[in-house]
């Protein structure tokens, strides 16, 4: 945990946060409405004796009192998918629409492909990119399972994404859940500080800023673009949209989350950050007994 203690400065309750992150994560799932309502899916887990508890904040995210989600009957149908509770942020925040065009950047292994699918009825087109083929398999995988068809696959690095095979020359949303140091996976992933270092931190800050420009400038102007991470670095956070609102034309935008949640930062060190940043939300584990999050919600302006 010695790599935190540079948030001591940032995070309220910071010793309730440590003992947070210390605790194992539950077992949460998100309800598939491609293949079943939430209503269905919850009379089959009674019927099956599975226990649930349904989120206050979104009622298709269930915690289940099972240590394998994956060998309920649900999972086994595609009604749910195990995806941890805090992760159903950034698709819930991009808020797509039936018969629009989305692109998810970073889409495999598909658990937020397929709940932006499910969000738009499965209508209309969403590109799920991946510049991992061996990864893009599991997304595949999932997408057949829980029935997603309004899906495109491509294996490009996500910087340079090349809009020439499709027939259109712009998204009306796009989600960049960057690649990341993974700090807030760490009560799923007690190993999430093995291999830290800042100059880690930097080195994919890099890789997330050239992502992000890209899936702005593949957004048509009035579009929205969400940047998430699982990380609490403010050098893949905060610092990330500054380059992006420096670089590109695009403004931070309000959105409502009935999570508990911080602001984001307006600045870090010796960084100042713009004033809109305080529109992001830094989402921590001890707030909802979850995973820790940060999400941006962007709005491409001319």
């Amino acid at each position: 945990m010695e790599p935190f203690e540079r948030y001591r400065p940032i995070i309220d309750d910071f010793e309730a946060f440590l003992e947070a992150c210390r605790r194992p994560l539950g077992t949460a799932v998100r309800v598939n409405t491609i293949k079943a309502s939430v209503d269905r899916t919850i009379a089959v887990l009674e019927e099956t004796g599975v226990a649930y508890e349904q989120a206050d904040w979104n009622p298709r995210v269930l915690t289940l009192e099972t240590d394998s989600p994956g060998s309920t009957w649900t999972s086994f149908h595609g009604f749910t998918y195990g995806q941890e509770e805090v992760s159903a942020v950034p698709a819930g925040v991009l808020d797509p629409q039936p018969g629009e065009r989305v692109w998810d950047a970073c889409g495999a292994p598909g658990g937020k492909t397929t709940q932006i699918a499910a969000l738009m009825d499965d209508q209309g087109t969403v590109v799920a990119n991946d510049n991992n083929l061996g990864r893009l398999s599991a997304l595949r995988f999932n997408a057949e399972r829980l029935g997603a068809t309004s899906l495109a696959v491509t294996n490009q690095d996500a910087r340079n994404f090349s809009m020439k095979p499709f027939d259109f020359d712009s998204f009306d949303r796009a989600l960049v859940d960057a690649p990341c140091s993974c700090e807030g996976t760490i009560r799923k992933n007690p190993d999430a500080l093995e291999d830290w270092s800042e100059d880690h931190l930097h080195s994919v800050a890099g890789i997330q800023k050239g992502i992000l420009r890209r899936a702005i400038q593949t957004t048509r102007e009035g579009g929205t673009v969400v940047y998430s991470t699982c990380t609490f670095a403010p050098e893949e956070n905060e610092a990330v949209v500054q380059h992006a609102l420096e670089t590109e034309s695009c403004e931070v935008v309000d959105f409502d989350l009935a999570l508990e949640h911080s602001s984001g930062l307006e600045s870090w060190d010796d960084e100042e950050f713009d004033s809109s940043l305080e529109n992001a939300a830094r989402i921590y584990p001890h707030q909802n007994d979850t995973g820790g999050f940060f999400v941006a919600k962007l709005e491409v302006t001319a």
